[in-house]
């Protein structure tokens, strides 16, 4: 019998269709396969095919720009947005508009083009947060920027144009629908009941157990109640935060083991599925700090958006949590 779950921040409904159920081996895309590719921008020795690094990690002394890195951190070579100019908001009527002001960065996770962050080391994918961490802390300074996106595509399913291994970051000068959404929701969960909807949901799951797929002493990683799309895992700390770049520096040593166990897991059960991986955090300049809680969201690309979800707004999942769950932690190495 299907069953329509309520999201507890959002309020969003979502039908877990258990007539529609689908196993991992049920799924039918591609897995993802990185593809050799001398011309690639990305790679170690080809420095000059990218913008000039903002931030690297390197060793032995090597110069800016050259080989010799471990990260690299470049402005996008084709922007969604621009850091030139000035927000200049207009008005037509009904009609809002302003400059299409932002920041849009890539940060390459490793000079090596096979390299996926699951197969990388967890010193590595840590130093990889740090990276994210640096970025939000410099662009945060900018007062026209309302909030900053850190995000990951991995396989072209999930809309990655290169094989290499990256992410983005993107600030933006206004605050996301889903974003305001997710904050609005903590917020009256907050004004209602005095606590964090997000600590709550992590003392309820833990005690439970059906949904929860890891846990550390700092992080715990779980199957949302009402998930969007099948095996969607959330990664949340077990202090209470609103902001991702003001974790403590075991919290970020802690998310990165959970998050290469979480995407070897996935890998194992899911056969290496495209994905994309989100950073949810709290707007900048707003007090945020009582009511929200940062968290990492992975979603597998294993179905498609159809006509019913942009009609309805209802997300179908034809997996359970439980069972998502279940094969993530039977999946373990």
């Amino acid at each position: 019998m299907p069953e329509l779950r309520k999201d507890p921040v959002t309020g969003r409904w979502v039908i877990i269709s258990t007539e529609r159920r689908k196993r991992p081996t049920d799924f039918r895309l591609e897995s993802v396969h990185i593809t050799p590719d001398s011309s690639c921008p990305f790679c170690e020795g080809h420095e000059h095919m990218t913008p000039r690094e903002l931030l690297a990690h390197r060793h032995n002394g090597s110069g800016p720009n050259s080989p010799g890195w471990e990260l690299r951190v470049i402005p996008n070579q084709f922007p969604v947005l621009r850091v030139e100019g000035s927000l200049d908001r207009q008005g037509e009527g009904l009609f809002d508009k302003m400059n299409g002001i932002g920041a849009h960065e890539v940060i390459i996770e490793s000079p090596h083009h096979q390299d996926t962050l699951a197969a990388m080391s967890e010193a590595a994918v840590e130093q990889v947060l740090w990276a994210f961490r640096a970025r939000v802390q410099d662009l945060k300074q900018d007062r026209r920027f309302r909030y900053i996106i850190i995000f990951k595509n991995h396989g072209a399913a999930a809309g990655a144009a290169l094989d290499h291994t990256h992410s983005q970051l993107i600030a933006l000068p206004i605050v996301p629908r889903e974003v305001r959404d997710e904050v609005e929701g903590a917020k009256t969960h907050f004004t209602q009941k005095e606590r964090c909807v997000f600590c709550d949901i992590l003392r309820q799951e833990v005690t439970d157990g059906r949904r929860l797929i890891a846990e550390t002493a700092d992080i715990v990683a779980l199957a949302p109640y009402a998930p969007r799309f099948p095996f969607e895992s959330w990664i949340l700390p077990r202090r209470h935060q609103s902001s991702f770049e003001d974790a403590q520096r075991n919290e970020y040593a802690a998310l990165a083991r959970v998050l290469v166990d979480i995407l070897r897991r996935m890998n194992r059960a899911l056969r290496n599925p495209p994905y994309n991986l989100l950073i949810h955090s709290a707007p900048l300049s707003e007090p945020a700090g009582d009511f929200y809680h940062w968290h990492v969201e992975i979603i597998p690309k294993l179905t498609k958006v159809a006509g019913f979800e942009w009609a309805t707004g209802f997300y179908l999942n034809p997996t359970s949590p439980e069972e998502a769950a279940q094969v993530l932690r039977d999946a373990r190495m």
